[in-house]
């Protein structure tokens, strides 16, 4: 199977893209206005300790005050095995207001929601996830042979301090000794970094470490060694990736590739086309047969129809196999719009219990694909399949479609001022390549043209001074949010 990894880069902007023979599996986009938190570590001031919900609201520093659960607080050290047996005691007795604590975030800022927080750090490197309160060396259970996991065990307590826990990720397989302690002295010495601030001043807010961005982020936690392909359409990125993987990742440089060429990445490979089709709520299978997904902040509902599917003489199979069908589709619907939390699945009723039992099969085996943790209960007594996925991150309709539209009052959604400006700048890039004009004029909404000159966004001067040409922006009442042009002077 081929597999490429596709990195756009616009204005404040990074889009990644996997692709599995071609076809588009997963989608993550950060913007500077609003980049992924996951993984920093801050020093913390308690706000307020609720123990009715055995919780606490944490200043980080941030416009929400983030969250943390008695269940996410463990004693600064724990022997091997100790942790798997503690249980958390009252919020009262782990923390008090006023008191100034190490956090790290494990759930980005979702709609009114707060950063999600625990006390149980960990820092990750290609090989290896350090926990600094846990005296254990563990390896993940993806590395079947028992040989390999007791030499990398040996190698890990070996090399490192005795006070910090390690986990083994699934890249060390088979990977020597030098380059596994070399990582066990990289994350050492970056712990001692993050200690070192806190002690600077212990009673103040402040970033402690900062997570690596998307572009970097996603070559160390993705399984690199197996994609064939690794496109980057951004000079400035690639030669920063060609540095990173020369230094932390030697092995992929040579997948590294600097896209030049002519129509964008995205459009070359119909990425752009998808990231449109996922924020429909309708799915269409190849059989006729459709999903409807729904997305609500409590939890994702998706329904399975037959349409127009009638390819077989039996109801039963009819009914069988479009539902067999869609669970491929589910699964990829899953990864490609980032749905996490509860989804409710109602499957076409089937009255064969073999036949629920073969598409609940399919369903985990598509799903083992999945690159988040993701748990499925089965079907319940009213025929409807209750699973979970494990969310970090905003879904892609939540970062594309954030505002409620005017004209329905909040019953359907339109793509955010910024989500457009990006498309226009993108469009500006595209047209500079091919045309040898003057300038170029942008003729948008009053809420996007706004957007567009605004200080905050800062994005249309990146692109003035890329293609080094003048470019207008001409503000029409008469245009909804959605739509825009862009002419050459």
């Amino acid at each position: 199977m081929t597999t490429t990894l596709l990195i756009n880069i616009t204005a404040s902007e990074t889009r990644l893209a996997y692709l599995e023979e071609g076809v588009l599996q997963e989608i993550q986009i950060e913007r500077e206005t609003k980049r992924s938190i996951v993984g920093n570590i801050y020093q913390g001031h308690v706000k307020r300790v609720l123990p009715g919900i055995q919780a606490a609201f944490i200043d980080i520093g941030l416009d929400k005050a983030g969250f943390l659960h008695a269940k996410e607080i463990k004693p600064d050290r724990m022997k091997k095995n100790e942790s798997h047996h503690f249980q958390s005691s009252d919020i009262t007795q782990q923390v008090y207001q006023g008191q100034y604590l190490m956090v790290q975030v494990v759930k980005d800022l979702l709609g009114s929601k707060g950063a999600l927080l625990t006390k149980d750090i960990r820092l990750p490197s290609r090989y290896l996830v350090m926990m600094p309160g846990v005296q254990h060396v563990g390896v993940s259970q993806r590395i079947k042979n028992e040989k390999e996991r007791e030499r990398l065990k040996n190698i890990v307590t070996l090399s490192c301090d005795q006070t910090l826990g390690f986990i083994i990720r699934t890249a060390a397989e088979n990977i020597c000794e030098e380059k596994l302690s070399a990582d066990v002295l990289f994350l050492q010495r970056l712990w001692q970094d993050v200690l070192a601030k806190k002690k600077c001043n212990h009673a103040k807010i402040r970033q402690l470490y900062a997570e690596h961005p998307l572009s970097s982020r996603i070559l160390r936690d993705f399984a690199v060694t197996e994609l064939d392909h690794i496109l980057i359409d951004s000079k400035l990125t690639y030669d920063q990736l060609l540095a990173f993987t020369d230094k932390c990742m030697p092995e992929i440089k040579s997948k590294l590739q600097h896209y030049t060429a002519s129509p964008p990445l995205f459009e070359k490979y119909n990425v752009e086309n998808e990231i449109q089709h996922s924020l429909n709520r309708k799915v269409s299978l190849k059989s006729g047969g459709y999903l409807i997904i729904d997305q609500t902040e409590a939890l994702t509902v998706i329904d399975i129809n037959t349409g127009s599917s009638v390819g077989y003489h039996n109801l039963d199979e009819t009914i069988f196999n479009t539902n067999l069908e869609a669970t491929q589709a589910i699964a990829r619907q899953l990864r490609l719009r980032n749905l996490g939390g509860i989804i409710i699945i109602d499957f076409i009723d089937m009255r064969n219990k073999q036949h629920r039992e073969s598409v609940l099969t399919s369903l985990q085996e598509a799903l083992s694909k999945d690159r988040v943790q993701t748990t499925i209960s089965g079907f319940s007594p009213l025929g409807l399949v209750e699973m979970t996925r494990k969310r970090t991150r905003e879904s892609i309709g939540q970062v594309l479609l954030c505002h409620d539209c005017l004209t329905c009052q909040g019953k359907g959604r339109v793509k955010s001022a910024e989500t457009v400006c990006y498309e226009i700048l993108r469009k500006i890039v595209e047209m500079h390549r091919n045309n040898d004009a003057n300038g170029f004029v942008v003729s948008a909404s009053p809420s996007v043209g706004e957007k567009l000159q605004s200080k905050e966004f800062g994005a249309l001067t990146e692109i003035v001074n890329f293609v080094g040409k003048s470019i207008k922006v001409q503000i029409n009442p008469l245009y909804s949010p959605e739509n825009f042009d862009v002419v050459t002077m």
